[in-house]
């Protein structure tokens, strides 16, 4: 347990070396990103479109809470850059498992976010009308499930570009691209043309953003998303563990 608490503030610090304005920068970008949302979702209300049976407020709060929650909702370990940048030999050189590292690691880095923009942007939303009290408590237990998910996820990812090797970046790109979109992060799967939103709803990217968001919102039930990212879970966590330990004998480390 101390060698976790230890990795967890060692990773919290380490966000820290760049200077908290260079960290408020990156929130500041966030909020850019939330207010054209904002905006449209707005606009498309006045002038009477289809929200997809969203209220106004539900699609708000759909965006704000996927704003909030954006690193926990998308999963991003250092295992996407662990393989040229060096820190994979000092991961094998610890008494911890690659895997716990990882999570570790991981939820270090959070806490600097959660303090200085997320848990600030909780208490400023609610004075522009924005409800953040979800309307089940389900929410609770569907967003520990999708951060599970994203951490598998995120290994599966990490395998495949450890096996692309020299195209790094073009894999990490495409991995962005395809889970913002097929997550829900971003666009509500019910606004969504064509029904393809129903599609994506059974992905294993749909656990991740968009189950913990629409039960958030009263838009989905528990029956009908929590046991989807339980089975997700059940599918890629030995689907990850597997792909990890064939391409381990594939990975070569740059840096150091």
């Amino acid at each position: 347990m101390n060698g976790i608490t230890a990795t967890i503030k060692m990773s919290a610090s380490a966000k820290l070396n760049g200077g908290i304005p260079a960290l408020l920068a990156g929130y500041l970008l966030k909020i850019v990103y939330l207010l054209p949302l904002v905006f449209l979702w707005r606009s498309l209300s006045e002038g009477g479109a289809d929200l997809g049976g969203f209220t106004l407020g539900q699609l708000l709060t759909y965006t704000c809470v996927s704003t909030v929650l954006r690193s926990q909702l998308n999963v991003y370990t250092d295992a996407v850059t662990w393989h040229y940048d060096g820190k994979i030999l000092d991961l094998y050189r610890r008494p911890q498992t690659i895997f716990g590292q990882l999570v570790t690691t991981t939820i270090g880095g959070w806490l600097p976010e959660l303090l200085l923009f997320s848990i600030p942007l909780i208490f400023i939303l609610p004075l522009f009308a924005i409800n953040l009290i979800p309307v089940s408590a389900w929410f609770w237990p569907s967003l520990l499930l999708s951060i599970i998910l994203g951490f598998s996820v995120d290994f599966l990812f990490s395998c495949f570009i450890i096996s692309m090797k020299n195209a790094t970046w073009m894999a990490y790109s495409f991995r962005a691209a395809v889970t913002l979109l097929l997550s829900g992060a971003i666009i509500p799967f019910d606004l969504l043309p064509w029904g393809i939103g129903n599609i994506f709803r059974l992905l294993p990217f749909g656990s991740l953003a968009s189950a913990p968001l629409t039960l958030f919102t009263g838009m989905a039930k528990a029956p009908e998303v929590i046991p989807l990212q339980i089975l997700w879970n059940l599918i890629l966590w030995p689907l990850a563990f597997l792909a990890f330990r064939k391409n381990m004998e594939k990975m070569v480390s740059y840096g150091g």
